[in-house]
């Protein structure tokens, strides 16, 4: 019987659909289920929901809510992360407020950027203390995690830790559907595709039906006005760069600096750039709850289909020999040729009894990669602010952050840090 420990478990939204999974999956269906969330009412909350979906799919399956970390990870086989470190008060409205006093607009802000940078610095400390725990606790587990910024967390997990590894986001699966569908194309399971690059910055290299490729028709039908009203921004990029890439348009648009400018307010009108989306999100969450609870914690007929997160299925490939293909976050071992090897690369990957198995891709075409560089940048350097608490590195990211850098000087962007620093006050280190 497999441990899966959960940390992050009062997300009880996704706890249903990776542990649901889990309980879907006959290999995985009569494991120990460990939950553990510093939030103990939405800790019960979700052990509540779980013991609902295991009662009505046979109840093989061990479920139990732990107030003490060590003991959930105690003797795991895998270690599932999905945790906020402040929440959205006050770090996340941190992350959006503060720069704004610099004219400095957001949209999503979990991942590169200034928000991006600052949710690093304070979850980092957090997971590589998980990743310690379990070296004592469970030191040949998997972690898996789940957390933004994907790349730059896991990465310093990676680099930090002596704990195997692997960062998973849900954008690679419903990437070629998106686009296909987008344009009024059909997508079964005959389409082939692959993908390549960094997390939220991973590009659709190939795709095809029968060995045929499919983008000449795409990008027809793409600069025809075939976009979808929330998606013009990857179309944008595709049809300058020559390839879609994965995370979504409004995620897309604070990564680069072309479209959301304070001289160019138009802009932000004409790619349909929706300012401050994830503060908006948050609230609405929030406001749902009451609703969302009865539908799930309380709710004795509740029921799960297992879904496409890819979690279930790598547990479900080492239990079993089984190989299954998935796209994974992982340091870039001469993965991709043209990206350096501090980054930490979102690539094809083979997991199997003996774990997970990265694979080559070469390198990619010069312009992707230039414009994963911008990315890299500033994840590396948000990594070396982590791991030596300089405040230096931290300046350094921020500046060579491609929206932020596009918008504001060099002495803004300082100061801009100095400020962010001093609002998140004991959520981060102490930096030199």
């Amino acid at each position: 019987m497999a441990k899966i420990t959960f940390i992050g478990a009062g997300s009880t939204v996704f706890a249903k659909n990776v542990l649901g999974d889990c309980i879907k999956t006959p290999a995985l269906r009569d494991s120990h289920i460990a939950l553990y969330d510093i939030d103990l009412q939405r800790l019960r909350e979700s052990e509540a929901m779980l013991n609902n979906i295991n009662k009505n799919n046979g109840g093989y399956a061990k479920i139990t809510a732990y107030e003490d970390r060590s003991e959930a990870l105690k003797g795991a086989d895998y270690v599932i992360n999905a945790i906020q470190v402040g929440g959205y008060e006050p770090c996340t409205v941190i992350d959006f407020e503060v720069p704004k006093k610099y004219g400095l607009r957001q949209t999503i802000g979990d991942t590169l950027g200034i928000g991006g940078i600052f949710r690093a610095l304070r979850t980092i400390p957090v997971l590589t203390d998980i990743a310690r725990d379990m070296e004592k606790l469970c030191p040949d587990a998997l972690l898996i995690n789940y957390t933004n910024p994907m790349a730059i967390v896991t990465g310093a997990v990676q680099k930090m830790t002596g704990i195997k590894t692997v960062g998973l986001c849900h954008s690679v699966q419903i990437c070629a559907k998106t686009l296909l569908e987008g344009v009024g194309m059909q997508y079964d399971e005959s389409i082939q595709w692959k993908i390549a690059g960094i997390n939220h910055m991973a590009w659709l290299l190939e795709i095809t039906k029968n060995g045929k490729d499919l983008y000449p028709e795409i990008k027809k039908r793409s600069l025809e006005g075939h976009v979808p009203d929330n998606d013009r921004v990857r179309h944008k990029i595709m049809n300058t760069f020559g390839y879609y890439i994965t995370e979504s348009s409004e995620h897309l648009s604070e990564y680069l600096p072309y479209f959301i400018k304070d001289k160019y307010p138009e802009l932000i009108v004409e790619y349909n750039i929706p300012l401050d989306e994830y503060p908006r999100r948050c609230i609405n969450q929030i406001n749902r709850w009451a609703s969302m609870r009865e539908e799930l914690v309380n709710n004795k007929e509740l029921t799960h289909e297992r879904t496409d997160e890819y979690a279930s299925y790598i547990m479900e490939a080492m239990e079993t020999n089984t190989p299954y293909k998935f796209n994974g976050n992982v340091l870039n071992t001469g993965l991709i040729t043209n990206l350096p090897k501090e980054a930490c690369v979102e690539v094809p990957c083979l997991v199997d009894a003996s774990g997970i198995s990265p694979c080559y891709v070469g390198s990619l075409p010069p312009q992707l990669a230039a414009l994963n560089m911008t990315n890299v940048n500033v994840q590396i350097l948000t990594m070396e602010a982590a791991i030596t608490l300089k405040k230096e590195n931290i300046y350094y990211a921020a500046m060579l952050d491609p929206h932020t850098s596009s918008e504001l000087s060099i002495d803004d962007i300082i100061s801009l840090c100095d400020d962010m620093i001093e609002a998140h006050g004991s959520w981060l280190p102490k930096f030199k």
